[in-house]
């Protein structure tokens, strides 16, 4: 049986054998009946499905449409129904976009509204990143980016400041699904199952199952192994946890290698580089994901894990060729390590677009000149 609870709009929830490949957005729809929530792509790129999620490591926007139901477990869930406050007092930025005529058809508004409101909660202004991965055809945007701006200011109200799930039950899964809360734990289910599918964020997996249509027998959730979501800088490596996200990466990048941070900026959007995490753009060898060049050149090492056997290889010698990487089976990608060096990096991206685009050129340098 798999069993997941979470807080909904405020309200505890509990679902007993759910489908674990169930899409966030299809149960909010279908069974939780919050329609605010709207299917456009279906493939987390335009913003229509952007809910909140919240747990101890703050809260942020995603896409409903390609997270699957069991990693919800223990989080706080908000939807565009639960924006306003309990007597239906609207949150300022729901008021500022009436007040500055911030929708139109109204169809990606909710997706909007609930980006913005988890800006305003993080008390951030870089509207244009924000909203990168939010679409509108009809405002042209202004509209909306005054919107924000005009609520920038606000308090944030007392309904969302500490809307977190005090939720500390284990997950229940069945013998087919897993959903380890440590490292240890998952790689002692890993190597006794090692033709199961290995899903973190989910930004790949999630069209395997709404586009591609594909079933997944065997399955184990990451996202709830806390000890592969650390960052520790130390005196000679940065080791960074495969279960780190892109945006939380970018963020530690900034000022060790800007340069990379700003590679990982045109990841994706925010919401698709909150759930991705630095692990799964690695181990699925995927030629478009975009953080092996920068890693690459700066001499990153890959730590990888089978049961209690641990080993360590140079990242460029884990891609064997396309679509083949050195992995054994019920063997997991632990971490990635950079060796402390001087910033001499620079990234470069070619694309048809800005935001979210895969790349048509990726290149990094990492040069240092002697005797020059």
């Amino acid at each position: 049986m798999t069993q997941v609870s979470f807080l909904l709009n405020g309200d505890p929830i509990t679902l007993k054998n759910i489908t674990p490949t169930m899409t966030l957005l299809d149960w909010l729809r279908e069974h939780g009946r919050l329609t605010g929530t709207k299917e456009g792509c279906n493939e987390g790129d335009c913003g229509a499905c952007t809910v909140m999620v919240t747990d101890e490591r703050g809260s942020r926007a995603i896409n409903a449409c390609i997270i699957l139901m069991p990693m919800v477990h223990g989080r706080a869930i908000r939807t565009v129904e639960g924006i306003a406050g309990p007597d239906g007092a609207l949150h300022p930025v729901q008021q500022e976009m009436v007040r500055h005529h911030g929708s139109q058809c109204g169809f990606c508004t909710p997706g909007f509204v609930v980006s913005l409101t988890v800006a305003h909660k993080n008390g951030r202004r870089d509207f244009d990143n924000v909203l990168a991965g939010n679409l509108c055809r009809c405002t042209g945007y202004a509209p909306i980016i005054r919107a924000a701006e005009a609520a920038a200011d606000a308090p944030v109200p007392a309904w969302l400041a500490d809307d977190i799930s005090n939720i500390t039950d284990p997950p229940q899964a069945s013998r087919a699904i897993a959903m380890p809360q440590t490292s240890d734990e998952l790689a002692q289910w890993y190597s006794a199952n090692p033709d199961a599918t290995l899903v973190s964020g989910a930004t790949d997996v999630g069209l395997w199952i709404t586009k591609q249509l594909r079933s997944l027998d065997k399955i184990a959730f990451l996202n709830g192994v806390e000890d592969l979501k650390s960052i520790d800088v130390g005196a000679t490596d940065i080791r960074i946890g495969a279960g780190v996200n892109i945006e939380e990466l970018a963020l530690a990048m900034s000022e060790i290698h800007p340069s990379f941070a700003e590679l990982l900026r045109r990841f994706g959007s925010v919401q698709v580089r909150n759930s991705g995490t630095v692990g799964g753009n690695i181990a699925n060898g995927s030629p478009i994901g975009d953080s092996p060049p920068a890693l690459i050149a700066l001499n990153a090492r890959l730590h990888l894990r089978k049961g209690d056997a641990r080993r360590e290889i140079a990242l460029e010698e884990f891609f064997i060729s396309y679509g083949k990487q050195d992995r054994a089976p019920g063997e997991f990608v632990e971490a990635v390590s950079i060796p402390r060096q001087p910033d001499r990096l620079r990234c470069y991206k070619l694309s048809k677009r800005f935001d979210q685009d895969i790349s048509a050129v990726c290149g990094c340098l990492n040069i240092t000149l002697e005797n020059g």
